[in-house]
């Protein structure tokens, strides 16, 4: 498969690789930039095995899971990581944490707009949803602003911190996403598709 690449104004996802591990670690083993996170602050060893599960999963055919890094446009570095995982009935579940030093900028509603070009112009998904702490209001600004629908309340969701916590679930379906200008995608498109095609123009196979 293609190797997914995809750009926006500011952002680029790319796929995960070996060398990304210190970077990914800044971000999981901070114990405030997961403390709305559904799980707690991991080790070098758990986030290596995050790491090695992304490149895993890039070789699935068909494709379920697509865990990739989230740069700055032009660059390599990793100041996010982004996934998203298909389930039936052309749909996925969308998450991603940035570094402290990238928070506050809109950073992370770009994120969800690439993620969403990702799902809906390249693998022609019809839903999308994401899940957030009742606390992290940050999220909620920013999946509300990508232009997702609070949906309701899933009663403890997930354990963390010694303690079941709720989640509050957002989603947005193919035709209502509205795609900011400037994104542009590589990977997964159809034979017949450009390499590299705007993300907004894109058909889904």
């Amino acid at each position: 498969m293609t190797p997914v690449h995809l750009t926006g104004p500011r952002l680029a996802l790319r796929e995960i690789e070996q060398e990304d591990t210190d970077a990914l670690l800044a971000i999981y083993g901070d114990p405030e930039a997961t403390r709305h996170l559904s799980f707690e602050p991991r080790t070098r060893g758990q986030v290596q095995a995050i790491v090695d599960r992304s490149m895993n999963s890039a070789k699935g055919n068909p494709r379920a899971e697509y865990g990739l890094a989230v740069t700055q446009c032009g660059q390599q570095h990793l100041i996010g990581y982004a996934r998203l995982a298909t389930e039936p009935q052309r749909a996925a579940t969308i998450g991603f944490a940035l570094h402290q030093a990238e928070w506050g900028k809109g950073l992370g509603t770009e994120t969800v707009h690439l993620l969403c070009a990702l799902g809906f112009n390249v693998l022609g998904l019809h839903r999308i949803w994401a899940a957030r702490s009742p606390l992290n209001e940050a999220s909620a600004r920013t999946l509300l602003h990508a232009g997702m629908t609070e949906d309701g309340r899933i009663r403890d969701h997930v354990f963390v911190h010694g303690a079941w916590r709720d989640s509050i679930t957002y989603s947005i379906l193919e035709h209502e996403w509205n795609p900011i200008d400037g994104l542009w995608a590589v990977g997964a498109v159809p034979p017949d598709a450009a390499k590299t095609t705007p993300a907004s123009k894109l058909t889904a196979p």
